[in-house]
């Protein structure tokens, strides 16, 4: 008797794990959570402009004199960041970052390592991004906050430009890696 409620509890706590793999599916491009973290990570990327909401920038540009005045303020907090940041430790970011690419790469495509290669598809393109927050501090610190609105508007829609095109190829990637590695039981 106490045999067979051990066997029915080992039984019903097999067929919960079951369950749970089948449902938090631990591939990456076969689990929602990846393309949600996916999803709100462009999201997120496109609204904070140099660290400026863009709600502030839309506000500023249709003339409001407190959203201006917030616009500039932020812009001039961050991109003084930004450069300082750069000039303290641009070297040793821009090092780290080659390598972590390096080995994502190497580990997602050499070796087969799904994981790597959606990790990566999240970071190449961020790294594309951060280098145009660095560049357009850059051009803003040089005119002097000239056209603040006008250069934060063109920044946002570079970074929404890299993040529609890293979005179209990590689905390709993702639909074919589901595909060939028969996630999607075909």
């Amino acid at each position: 008797m106490c045999g067979k409620i051990g066997r029915a509890k080992g039984e019903a706590a097999l067929n919960f794990l079951e369950l749970v793999t089948e449902v938090i599916d631990l591939r990456s491009f076969s689990n929602l959570w990846y393309w949600i973290a996916l999803a709100a990570l462009w999201s997120t990327a496109s609204h904070w402009v140099l660290g400026v909401p863009f709600d502030i920038v839309a506000r500023a540009r249709r003339g409001n004199e407190q959203a201006n005045h917030d616009m500039h303020v932020l812009a001039e907090v961050n991109v003084n960041r930004i450069l300082k940041f750069v000039e303290i430790s641009g070297t040793s970011i821009v090092s780290l970052a080659t390598f972590v690419t390096a080995a994502l790469a190497m580990m997602g495509w050499y070796y087969d390592v799904e994981f790597c290669q959606a990790v990566f598809f999240l970071f190449f393109p961020m790294l594309m991004v951060a280098g145009l927050h660095v560049f357009t501090a850059k051009k803003i610190h040089d005119t002097q906050y000239e056209h603040l609105e006008k250069q934060l508007r063109q920044h946002r829609l570079f970074v929404q430009l890299i993040g529609v095109l890293a979005i179209f190829i990590t689905a390709f990637w993702g639909m074919w890696a589901n595909l060939h590695h028969g996630a999607l039981g075909l």
